[in-house]
């Protein structure tokens, strides 16, 4: 299956669920190819034949916007060089979650949560310790005839209670033998906060070589330069977060607006872009269209937000 049909696959699955889905970015270099949100659940999803492509570079990226936009990253893949994806099973790479298109149909359509995540070493589940724990003492199951079952140490059950996770085979003898689900789902969308953002986030008295990004620190903004998204920075102007592009020729501005405003759209945040001169327009859908001049004549902040505000129709 082609890349762009796998795109396709994902955004149909996602529909089917009831999330709102952004067109494919259809851009070279970018670090995700799809935007879905329903309800509180955000996604960022990269989508790959082989998800040995993905590299260390676009993972952080990912962590960036996902960690500035509240959201999740996720990839999307077919295989890798180790052969294809498995249904039900959780891979992941610069710990950022993997699976195949069918694992998020069986997810998001079906209500059937994956089970098993691959590891080194193997394949493992998450155990629940707390109940393991609660039988054990409960039913006066000593270490030793629980290590017997699963065929490990003692030692072993000892971590099994404290969260550790166990192999397949171990897990099953134990839950036969405990006659009780102890095994728990796993969340695909599920992402341990990493703090990317505040790593490349320049505040304060810091500079960039951008003299927008510049200005816009000057006023008292935060900015996130980007590199592999369709806009140039996050900017934070208090509690806002806004998607910062960089205008260039017209028929390039309409097209970068138009996909800035869907991503800000379905992310739930704003969106500008800075032109150089004065443009005729206002704004392209839901992006505001500003010019330097107009905020390097601004003193704080709360001019910038009032109008992106104003100009992008959301006063």
């Amino acid at each position: 299956m082609s890349r762009e049909d796998l795109i396709n696959t994902t955004r149909a699955i996602l529909a089917r669920a009831g999330y709102s889905v952004s067109s494919p970015l259809n851009m070279r270099s970018v670090c995700f190819d799809v935007v879905g949100r329903k309800k509180d659940s955000l996604l960022i999803i990269k989508v790959l034949s082989n998800i040995d492509a993905f590299s260390r570079e676009n993972a952080d990226e990912m962590k960036i916007l996902a960690e500035a936009l509240g959201a999740s990253p996720i990839l999307i893949g077919e295989r890798s060089s180790s052969g294809s994806l498995e249904p039900g099973i959780v891979y992941s790479r610069f710990s950022i979650s993997i699976i195949s298109n069918e694992t998020l149909s069986d997810h998001v359509l079906d209500g059937v949560p994956p089970f098993i995540f691959a590891a080194p070493g193997g394949l493992y589940v998450k155990l629940d310790s707390e109940l393991i724990k609660h039988l054990r003492e409960t039913r006066g199951i000593s270490l030793g005839t629980l290590a017997e079952t699963a065929g490990v140490s003692r030692r072993t059950i000892q971590m099994y209670e404290t969260g550790m996770s166990a192999m397949i085979d171990a897990a099953i003898r134990l839950e036969e033998f405990l006659n009780v689900p102890i095994i728990e789902p796993m969340n695909p969308f599920g992402y341990k906060n990493e703090d990317k953002s505040k790593e490349y986030e320049v505040s304060g008295t810091k500079r960039t070589d951008v003299h927008i990004f510049n200005v816009l620190l000057d006023l008292g903004c935060s900015v996130t330069p980007t590199i592999r998204s369709p806009f140039e920075a996050l900017t934070r102007s208090e509690k806002t977060v806004i998607l910062t592009g960089l205008g260039g020729e017209d028929d390039r501005l309409m097209h970068k607006a138009s996909i800035v405003s869907e991503i800000s759209k379905i992310s739930g945040q704003r969106s500008v872009i800075i032109v150089e001169r004065k443009s005729s327009l206002d704004s392209i859908q839901s992006t505001a269209i500003i010019a330097r001049d107009e905020i390097e004549k601004m003193d704080d902040q709360s001019e910038l937000k009032d109008l992106v505000l104003e100009r992008s129709g959301n006063v």
